[in-house]
């Protein structure tokens, strides 16, 4: 599930540090006010037995700005989506905002004009096509086709070898931590996009590299469904990887 809040703000454009930076700080302040106990749960021990952090943001979105040339435009009204496969997850941030006028996105204030939840598509195929709205972030082995560590930092960027192996992997171990069919497979990798790094809000900070993606997956309906509130890739929590609405 996911909760969409639509806002207006003064401001006519985001520093690019705080496109997706200030969402994870958002998102456990919210816990915090809405459901603390889930939250610090979440926050200093994970979910399920990989210890994974099941939620994840977009980058805030402005309709009606006008692009120019290097800047996040952010004039006029904005939506800004957060999602989570826990329902509990969800519900305490829909009752954190009840009571908050105002999000404070790093420096930039948005004013909350309404909150409200999208329920997961069902994907009652068994297949989905996720085409993520912000980079897809994965680490692999850091190793050549020998075996050798050919890198300290092993950042895995779509079309290289061991992409398609560790996403995989990644949506099985998300599977298994909610305690649904992990079965998941990815079919095909069908678009790639430029390759993008963003400032993220985790304990490290930095600068991740990625791109954007548009993938088939199969899998149980209901996991392809919590798969989509969540994330595609690691680091969904600091907002990488956050998958748009399915295509009609």
């Amino acid at each position: 599930m996911r909760l969409r809040v639509t806002f207006h703000t003064g401001a006519r454009e985001l520093p690019w540090e705080d496109v997706l930076a200030p969402g994870r700080a958002v998102a456990y302040a919210l816990l915090e006010r809405g459901a603390p106990e889930l939250g610090r749960a979440l926050h200093d021990r994970g979910w399920g037995p990989h210890k994974l952090r099941p939620f994840g943001y977009g980058a805030p979105i402005f309709p009606g700005a006008r692009r120019r040339r290097g800047v996040y435009a952010a004039d006029g009204p904005g939506v800004l989506e957060f999602g989570s496969p826990l329902i509990a997850v969800v519900e305490g941030w829909a009752a954190a905002l009840a009571s908050i006028p105002v999000l404070a996105w790093g420096a930039t204030a948005f004013i909350v004009d309404r909150v409200e939840p999208v329920e997961a598509p069902r994907f009652e195929t068994g297949k989905a096509v996720f085409r993520t709205e912000t980079p897809v972030v994965m680490k692999g082995s850091g190793r050549d086709a020998s075996g050798a560590r050919e890198r300290r930092e092993a950042w895995c960027l779509p079309g290289e070898p061991e992409w398609d192996f560790y996403v995989q992997r990644n949506l099985r171990r998300k599977a298994a931590s909610l305690g649904l069919d992990p079965e998941v497979t990815l079919e095909n990798v069908g678009w790639i996009g430029r390759k993008r790094s963003f400032a993220v809000g985790s304990a490290g900070g930095g600068k991740k590299p990625g791109a954007r993606v548009e993938v088939m997956v199969s899998g149980a309906p209901e996991t392809l469904s919590a798969l989509h509130s969540w994330g595609l890739g690691q680091d969904n929590s600091t907002g990488m990887g956050w998958i748009g609405a399915p295509r009609r």
